[in-house]
């Protein structure tokens, strides 16, 4: 991949990935993975991060004689999504019309 993914990106795409449903550290992993360049080195000191500014809890459920700790959005998170998605919109716009061509909105 060309281009850098940022913090805020990042963290615009973990939050929207639990948007949908809560899920494993190593799912999320290869959920992101489908779509950017990460590793679980990467993602989990993000998911701490967003656990600690409260967009974010997790809970261990035994899987398989060990635990796997699951991640959920909270209310907090979930409108930080909202607020993401609408940046997202126009950031989009305004760098396909750069790149892309034609007019920025």
């Amino acid at each position: 991949m060309v281009f850098q993914v940022g913090a805020t990106l990042l963290d615009a795409c973990v939050l929207s990935v639990l948007h949908g449903e809560d899920t494993y550290g190593y799912s999320l992993t290869q959920t992101l993975r489908s779509s950017l360049e990460i590793s679980e080195s990467t993602l989990y000191p993000v998911l701490r991060r967003l656990q600690k500014e409260d967009f974010l809890t997790a809970r261990d459920e035994a899987y398989q004689g060990r635990n796997r700790r699951y991640y959920s959005i909270t209310d907090k998170g979930r409108e930080k999504v909202e607020e993401y998605r609408g940046a997202w919109k126009d950031f989009r716009e305004r760098v396909d019309g750069l790149i892309v061509g034609g007019a920025a909105s």
